[in-house]
């Protein structure tokens, strides 16, 4: 008989057990584009808790090119507010703890302060394989410079010389279903095997294979004199079926590795971290994936959206299926480049509640692009920072939206599907002087419908707890529920109407756990706040009038079976309709967003 101690399976799950319920400290440092943080967690009680924060300038870019020094700053600045000695003598990050309590026992690390990859992709069909390799590269951060398909008839020496030119980190082909087109996918590859060999030695990309396994071997054997080649599986194995998940893990490694190679301290802090250095990114998609499963009989939907300067993220998941994409080059700082590009100035200054000279606005986003770290100093730049986030999510979620599944559930097909939570994340939007600036702001930008949580991501958290996932998931589940450690900002009444101002469009009832109940009716374009105090539970029914939607079909009742929680708003019923239209008149346009303000400052 196999007793316990020589059960393989039985051990496993008791090292497990234990990992569950052994209080461990983690020590988690994010490299973004402008500032590098360093945070703290512990068990405090028999529960973990975030216990502080440092942060300071990031140094992994001009003219330094060396993260530690803003990571040693940052850890610097937390053992300051904690009191905790975590690096040793020669400046080594105490991992595993001592046993006088310095240190951490595990350490993970992201990263998002460091240039997008260029890539290349190549696939044989624009709509088929193609299309899947700018999904995968979507999912990181990397800047397509070029694409090659047998849809752009285009001579040899032509596509020779597009890649050349760029000079790409990465190369991706993608193309033919598993024992489907070889000769048209060798011919592509014979191309791109001919432009490697005229770049120099040292700056030649790495290529990830991901089309018709059959060929693996061929182009491996063809490619691998000239250059690095990993071999993953098909991205397209079949033409109605899309698999990321391994070739997103070797995307992961190269941009690990590369940038390792290029940005001093990174594979210090990547051998600290036990060689998981994360994108940024991915340990957002993970949050949001544990996010979508939590609820799943709920809600089996889940959305993380994080705005930063030179990056906005969009991580959707769908009860477990994530849906990821990375907007390089989209942010709030040295990202407004491409706001300007995708947008007018009139579509910016919309969101402006002060009267500010529109040469002002323009002469602001210039600045901020060149000092991407300047702190807005009066209410003009606040205000004009704000309508920039605005902008730079409203661009991210509408291009990420075109990966969202067809069957999910929507309350109309141009907007937002039912996502419950809603977690943000940022500095713009989460360190806003005002709570009701940020819960306006992220309104304004998704116009979320139906009935949602939005949780705001007061300390940047998110990112660290998903790279923490792998080390220690019992932190992880522990602090996502933590209303310390991100902050419920309520729950959010979004109908889809259509009503002319002032007509009553809800009638809302509230029962509250002490047996008390109110009723609110709600009319066509008002912000109203329904008193629910933080953390307490109540219950809804809401009847609907003019085919108001807010979840059980247009016109009809509904009578929520979960409680609702309460925020620092209570329970807001945005009314506003959706989408949202501004008036065309300044003035009138000014009174509205003036009005929206007031609403929430009550």
């Amino acid at each position: 008989m196999t007793t316990h101690d020589q059960d393989p399976q039985a051990s496993e799950a008791r090292e497990l057990e234990r990992q569950l319920t052994t209080p461990r400290s983690l020590l988690a440092i994010d490299v973004g584009s402008v500032n590098t943080r360093a945070l703290l967690f512990d068990a405090v009680e028999g529960r973990y808790r975030f216990l502080a924060a440092g942060v300071a300038p990031t140094t992994a870019g001009a003219p330094m090119f060396d993260a530690s020094e803003g990571v040693r700053h940052a850890l610097d600045t937390l053992e300051s507010i904690s009191g905790r000695v975590l690096t040793g003598a020669e400046e080594q990050l105490l991992i595993p703890s001592t046993r006088d309590g310095s240190g951490a026992d595990n350490l993970a690390s992201t990263l998002s302060g460091a240039p997008p990859l260029k890539a290349v992709a190549v696939g044989l069909l624009e709509r088929v394989s193609l299309e899947s390799a700018l999904n995968l590269l979507g999912t990181s951060y990397v800047n397509v410079v070029e694409t090659i398909s047998l849809s752009k008839r285009r001579r040899i020496e032509e596509q020779i010389n597009a890649i050349v030119k760029q000079r790409p980190d990465l190369v991706l082909i993608a193309g033919g279903t598993d024992g489907g087109a070889n000769r048209s996918v060798l011919n592509l590859v014979n191309a791109l095997g001919m432009a490697i060999s005229l770049l120099p030695a040292a700056q030649r990309p790495d290529i990830i294979f991901a089309g018709n396994r059959e060929l693996a071997g061929r182009v491996k054997g063809f490619l691998e004199e000239l250059t690095a080649v990993h071999v993953t599986e098909n991205l397209r194995p079949a033409l109605t079926e899309e698999n990321l998940g391994p070739a997103e893990t070797l995307l992961t490694d190269i941009f690990r590795r590369r940038h390792a190679n290029r940005i001093l301290g990174l594979n210090e802090l990547n051998t600290w971290s036990g060689g998981n250095l994360q994108p940024t990114a991915m340990s957002l998609g993970r949050i949001a994936r544990f996010l979508s499963l939590l609820q799943a009989k709920e809600s089996p939907a889940a959305l993380a959206v994080d705005v930063g300067a030179s990056s906005t993220i969009v991580a959707a998941a769908f009860n477990g299926d994530l849906r990821l994409r990375t907007f390089a080059g989209l942010g709030v700082g040295e990202g407004l480049k491409t706001i300007l590009e995708q947008c007018t100035l009139e579509q910016i200054t919309r969101w402006l509640p002060l009267e500010i000279d529109p040469v002002y606005v323009l002469d602001y986003i210039q600045n901020k692009t060149l000092f991407p770290a300047t702190l807005p100093a009066e209410r003009e730049d606040l205000a004009i920072e704000q309508a920039l986030a605005r902008e730079a999510i409203r661009l991210a979620v509408g291009a990420a939206s075109g990966r969202f599944p067809r069957n999910a559930r929507r309350l109309h097909p141009d907007l937002l599907p039912l996502f419950d939570p809603i977690l943000v994340s940022g500095a713009v939007v989460a360190q806003a002087p005002e709570l009701s600036q940020s819960l306006l702001l992220i309104l304004d930008a998704l116009e979320p419908t139906g009935i949602q949580q939005i949780i705001l991501d007061k300390n940047n958290l998110a990112p660290a707890l998903g790279a923490a996932a792998p080390v220690n998931p019992a932190l992880v589940t522990q602090l996502l529920l933590d209303p310390i450690s991100f902050l419920n900002l309520g729950y959010v009444i979004a109908p889809v109407v259509d009503a002319r101002p002032g007509a009553q469009v809800l009638r809302i009832r509230i029962r509250y756990e002490t047996g008390h109940s109110n009723t609110v009716d709600v009319a066509m374009g008002d912000l109203t706040l329904i008193p629910l105090p933080s953390g307490r539970k109540a219950k809804l029914e809401i009847d609907c009038f003019h085919r108001a939607d807010v979840g059980a079909g247009p016109g009809r009742s509904l009578k929520m079976s979960r409680p609702i929680v309460g925020g620092p708003f209570g329970v807001v019923v945005d009314a506003r309709g959706r989408p949202l239209h501004l008036p065309t008149n300044a003035t009138e346009r000014l009174e509205t967003l003036r009005r929206w303000h007031h609403a929430l400052n009550r």
